[in-house]
């Protein structure tokens, strides 16, 4: 998983707390981008406490930055607060991964069809390598995701809308942790890759409508085989 702020289509900037790192990166972000990559990858598990001073000893931040980015992570449904019990990492259940793809299926497929209408050359040429990277492999690996998420993140930039990048990176945030959980619990079996092929020959065609359908199927297929894994 790539780390930095435009996983979740925030800028640095979004974040609250004005405290910086020598390397310029807020101290509520450094807090932020920890906790949610390891809610992503299941490092936290579903339900474990989020305990503010333990967290702030672990990562070596203070209280305020670690207080506001478990704020941040409520809202983006990774974190929960339960009044007198504290802030707990979020639960999963099957239904989130079906409610998820509800959502996301409508959007991915805007997103690539503004994308088919507004992706810059440069930004097809990227979208075209990250795919060709993919072409000999034939399972969910780690490595796989990755990439195929940052096909879906270089999509949603390229349709050039940031409330529907913002929105959809906070959705796929949610949708790949459950990845993450389904593949520790997976059966022993290998999980068959989903292409996006079609989705950025469609993209780079300029061909908004295929590249709405074509999104739509590969999001569809994904949503089976992650069902699969639970």
């Amino acid at each position: 998983m790539r780390q930095g702020t435009e996983l979740n289509g925030f800028a640095d900037g979004a974040a609250v707390g004005g405290q910086r790192s020598a390397g310029g990166l807020r101290m509520v972000d450094q807090a932020y981008l920890r906790l949610r990559d390891d809610i992503i990858a299941v490092r936290l598990r579903p339900g474990d406490p989020l305990d503010e001073k333990a967290l702030s000893q672990q990562l070596g931040l203070g209280l305020t930055p670690v207080r506001d980015a478990l704020k941040r992570l409520t809202l983006e449904r990774l974190a929960v607060i339960y009044p007198r019990r504290g802030t707990f990492v979020t639960d999963i259940n099957i239904s989130d991964e079906r409610w998820l793809t509800e959502v996301r299926v409508e959007m991915e497929g805007l997103a690539a069809a503004l994308a088919a209408e507004r992706a810059t050359d440069e930004e097809c040429a990227a979208l075209t390598a990250l795919a060709g990277t993919l072409e000999d492999s034939s399972d969910l690996s780690l490595d796989y995701i990755s990439v195929d998420t940052e096909i879906h993140r270089a999509v949603y930039a390229a349709a050039h809308n940031p409330y529907l990048e913002s929105s959809l990176n906070q959705y796929a945030n949610l949708a790949l942790r459950i990845w993450h959980y389904g593949i520790q619990r997976m059966r022993p079996r290998t999980p068959r890759s989903c292409s996006q092929d079609e989705v950025v020959e469609a993209i780079c065609a300029r061909r908004p409508e295929a590249a709405r359908k074509a999104a739509q199927s590969h999001l569809l297929a994904f949503s089976m085989e992650v069902r699969s894994l639970l």
